[in-house]
């Protein structure tokens, strides 16, 4: 196992991926953990309704102290998870900018890896720390092209040029790259996998895509992911040279639960390769973008396809950056293209405080459990 990561098949006590530099987090993964963020309330004053008397106007205030104290006695929110979560690590840096390559795929697996190529340079030559790419940028979206175009990532460079050129190009220009996913082998199984590669080049994390794209609107959409496709077992959330990331493939963007692991054990941002369709693409994308950060608060960043009009799945497009308050702050529209925004992790902190939703979660009445898979080899 290499010391950069430690990996959900490793892994013992949780499964979730996370860098092993954060060692000092270890210890809050245990249920028993009694580790929780506490902060002493600011005794403040706020005014309360305005009332009269003998025509007089006046202002009553309440006081914030008690109250805060109150409620977190009586609602006990450090019971609300189990694990507890942890408290949401100091990020290895501030501001830094991300891209979003939304790419256009046609059926030549080699000019889509050039072609991706090309696209992350210019991202990088645009300021870019972190480049996202699209799902199933290598190949066409069919299950007929998953077999064809999957690759063994695995098994090394040779046998699979996609994450070759990742792995290269992140060492060159010393970035951060979420890959997107392509199609891989792993023995006889298929499945739809992100990569994410550090400035060093080499592979931190490798997510599977969990929720399996099995869906059915008559004379809208069918599309059967798990005829072709094995669905993956782990979570995967990694710490980067631009903090810590939590992984989802397109579909798994719809499970909210999944989200609410990656926050609770740390995560700064979520990122989600996505290629949702011409139906659930106007109704659903932005929107669940949008509920997975402001239910989360913290940065959601999706990257789909460029549209192709003419191919066999035809791909929504709009590749959007979504702050902590649910803010749309970069999108585009179906054309290919390059989105460059900032991330500025400070805010993550500004709105936990204006929203202390960690503070009132009821954990008197609910609790909140993390996959764990104890005694797994």
């Amino acid at each position: 196992m290499k010391a950069a990561i430690s990996s959900f098949v490793s892994s013992k006590n949780l499964n979730l991926q996370h860098s092993t530099s954060a060692l000092s987090r270890s210890t809050l993964f245990h249920p028993n953990s009694n580790a929780i963020s506490r902060r002493p309330s600011i005794p403040t004053s706020i005014p309360t309704k305005t009332h009269t008397r003998f025509g007089l106007t006046k202002k009553s205030h309440i006081h914030t102290t008690s109250f805060s104290s109150i409620m977190a006695s009586s609602y006990n929110p450090e019971q609300a998870r189990s694990p507890p979560a942890i408290p949401l690590p100091t990020p290895p840096v501030t501001k830094f900018k991300i891209g979003l390559c939304q790419l256009s795929v046609t059926a030549d697996k080699e000019r889509n890896i050039a072609h991706a190529r090309k696209a992350i340079e210019e991202a990088a030559g645009k300021g870019a720390q972190l480049v996202l790419l699209p799902e199933i940028w290598n190949s066409p979206y069919s299950n007929d092209s998953f077999p064809v175009y999957a690759e063994d990532i695995d098994a090394g460079a040779d046998a699979s040029p996609s994450t070759a050129m990742l792995s290269e190009v992140s060492r060159l220009l010393k970035i951060t790259i979420v890959g997107g996913s392509i199609p891989e082998r792993s023995g006889d199984r298929l499945y739809n996998t992100c990569c994410v590669f550090g400035t060093d080049g080499k592979l931190k994390a490798k997510h599977r895509k969990i929720h399996l794209f099995d869906i059915d609107i008559p004379g809208k959409i069918t599309f059967i992911e798990s005829k072709t496709l094995t669905a993956g077992q782990s979570p995967t959330i990694v710490d980067t040279d631009v903090g810590c990331i939590g992984i989802g493939i397109c579909y798994d963007i719809r499970f909210q639960e999944l989200a609410m692991i990656y926050a609770s054990r740390g995560a700064h941002l979520l990122c989600y390769p996505g290629a949702f369709n011409m139906t659930t693409g106007p109704l659903h994308w932005e929107l669940l973008q949008r509920a997975r950060a402001v239910d989360n608060q913290l940065y959601v960043a999706t990257c789909s396809p460029a549209r192709d009009a003419g191919a066999g799945y035809v791909a929504w497009g709009h590749s959007t950056l979504v702050g902590p308050f649910g803010e749309v702050l970069a999108t585009t529209e179906h054309e290919e293209t390059i989105i460059i925004a900032e991330i500025d992790y400070s805010i993550l902190e500004l709105r936990r405080t204006n929203l202390p939703l960690q503070k009132q979660r009821r954990g008197d009445l609910y609790q909140l459990v993390d996959i764990q898979r104890l005694n797994s080899q």
